[in-house]
């Protein structure tokens, strides 16, 4: 990967919509060899998918909660079913496996106190092997990225 490589990342990971005509003006090439460019990128998994960030507060979850999960037991198949509740609840936007005194680090989209406990109760309690968990209300998002680019 050269620097117009990473100079195409940076302007697809700033704006994903760019047509190719604005990124090969904004990375100094013509139109037919930065498309090649992004397509080699893409083929070589640099650019996994492109996707929209949803607005959360104009969707009714204007808040974000972090919750640290602790399970009760580590065998594969309590941690396999955990996992996939995990991945099928829409309000879950992030989970991470992480090291540490908990187990499970999860980022919630919810509607308020009313939402984060509708969520705690009906779903993350339910969970299989759920022993404890420890939740932080975020108070504003100060940077929100995906992955940087050297």
């Amino acid at each position: 990967m050269d620097q117009i490589d990473q100079k195409i990342l940076r302007a697809l990971h700033d704006n994903a919509r760019i047509t190719n005509a604005e990124l090969a003006d904004k990375v100094g090439l013509s139109a037919s060899p930065c498309w090649a460019r992004v397509r080699k990128l893409e083929a070589e998994g640099f650019v996994e998918r492109y996707m929209a960030v949803l607005s959360q507060r104009k969707l009714g979850l204007p808040d974000t909660v972090i919750i640290e999960v602790m399970c009760e037991k580590h065998d594969e198949a309590t941690l396999r079913q955990f996992e996939a509740a995990v991945a099928d609840m829409p309000e879950i936007i992030e989970a991470w496996l992480v090291t540490g005194e908990y187990d499970y680090v999860l980022k919630a989209a919810v509607g308020g106190t009313a939402g984060y406990e509708k969520l705690l109760r009906e779903k993350i309690y339910r969970l299989p092997g759920v022993r404890h968990t420890r939740t932080t209300f975020t108070l504003r998002c100060l940077k929100q990225s995906y992955c940087p680019v050297p």
